[in-house]
């Protein structure tokens, strides 16, 4: 690779990193969504993965992060639910 390109592509990769950075921190940014969001696909992501080993029905969550609970941010467990 040529020192230009790698240049070019040093210069994006920063440029990238620094908007996802001042997205995170603005005042106007909503972080804590953007976490719950993001925990929210990884749960959703998880269960379709270990669902043909439990022989569990996957039924994704979709509803908004952060409007139920803690049941959003774990893929659909909520607190308790395995407790006797």
């Amino acid at each position: 690779m040529s020192s230009f390109t790698e240049m070019v592509i040093t210069l994006g990769l920063g440029f990238m990193a620094l908007a996802g950075l001042s997205v995170l921190i603005s005042k106007n940014a909503n972080t804590a969504g953007v976490i719950q969001a993001s925990a929210s696909g990884f749960g959703n992501v998880l269960d379709t993965a270990i669902s043909p080993v439990t022989g569990a029905t996957v039924r994704p969550d979709l509803s908004y992060p952060g409007g139920g609970g803690i049941g959003t941010v774990y893929g659909g467990f909520t607190p308790n639910q395995f407790a006797g």
